[in-house]
């Protein structure tokens, strides 16, 4: 745990106009859930405030307050720039190396301003001036709560901010389902639900909004390309980019699915190939201490957590697969 001083924080915050907050490639629910918790947090402080992101999010997030405003690096790299050199602080939220932002990571680095790390992840990149970095959190929109209690806006926590933080603790914890959750989380919750978020109506814009080719996309990965290693408890599925496009696949259309096989008794170990973008996708999932950041660091270009993490292969996808399969004995 690394956290700089609320107090502290606070003296710097109030001498700040221009704040930019990004988070990393392939926005999640906690990723797009932290940045605008605390954009409109920040709004309401007065601050001129822009969020931006390397790509593009799921559809299913474009309900979250504050979404219109978010500028999408990828599609307006010149005004970006331009955001940039003007900032007078940059926070940089659910991620903790550049290279998890691609080119806006480049563009930041060069820009040297002040940084704010807020991140839950293991193994932070040292880039930053200040840093809330605890990888017992179980999301970093646990980390952006303390840092708007800390810095004395708990009464400025209002519905808008709440249903974001709630979206992204929900989604990271696979709905209060993972072992990152602790008694603190729900005091946070707690917290959320005196706002008059409604939690029932955050999980339905989330998880009941999928298409038709959604559900025959999972179905097709469960019944014909879901497959296990050979004498370990390890389930995996390798997809292509033609066979996600026969689903008509939008950015999204995969989440959760890596979780899957848990289902089945005594798998330990799950992961998700996919071919997108000219590189091969990858997410891991484990239980217990089997260490999938580890993993996925040394062998993926990759990292997250212990029982969560991502990665990314320029091999074919059958290349990627063969050598996770050679690979994956020494996760045990």
């Amino acid at each position: 745990m690394q956290k700089y001083s609320y107090t502290k924080f606070k003296t710097v915050l109030k001498k700040t106009n221009n704040i930019i907050i990004t988070t990393h490639w392939s926005p999640d629910g906690d990723a797009m859930g932290s940045s605008l918790a605390l954009y409109n947090y920040l709004i309401k402080l007065g601050k001129n405030v822009k969020v931006v992101v390397p790509n593009a999010y799921p559809e299913f997030l474009d309900w979250l307050p504050g979404n219109k405003q978010v500028i999408i690096h990828q599609k307006n790299e010149t005004k970006v720039e331009k955001l940039v050199k003007a900032a007078d602080l940059i926070f940089t939220l659910d991620f903790n190396s550049f290279k998890r932002i691609e080119k806006l990571g480049e563009l930041i680095e060069k820009a040297n301003k002040p940084i704010v790390m807020v991140d839950h992840h293991q193994m932070p990149d040292d880039y930053a001036s200040y840093y809330f970095h605890d990888v017992k959190a179980c999301s970093t929109c646990e980390l952006i709560f303390d840092l708007i209690v800390g810095l004395g806006g708990k009464k400025l926590i209002d519905k808008k901010i709440a249903a974001c933080l709630y979206t992204g603790i929900m989604t990271d914890t696979g709905s209060f389902r993972y072992p990152s959750v602790t008694a603190k989380t729900h005091l946070v919750i707690s917290e959320l639900l005196k706002t008059g978020m409604i939690p029932a109506d955050i999980h339905s814009a989330i998880y009941d909004t999928y298409s038709f080719e959604r559900i025959k996309l999972l179905g097709y990965l469960l019944s014909e390309k879901m497959a296990l290693v050979d004498d370990l408890p390890v389930a995996y599925f390798g997809i292509t980019e033609a066979e996600l496009k026969k689903f008509n696949y939008q950015k999204g259309d995969t989440e959760g699915i890596v979780n899957y096989p848990f289902s089945i008794k005594g798998i330990k170990v799950c992961a998700l190939f996919m071919e997108s973008e000219g590189y091969i996708k990858i997410s891991f999932r484990s239980k217990g201490k089997i260490d999938v950041n580890k993993f996925a660091r040394e062998h993926f270009n990759g990292g997250g957590h212990i029982n969560a993490a991502g990665g990314k292969s320029d091999l074919s996808l059958d290349a990627t697969v063969n050598k996770f399969i050679t690979l994956a004995k020494t996760l045990f």
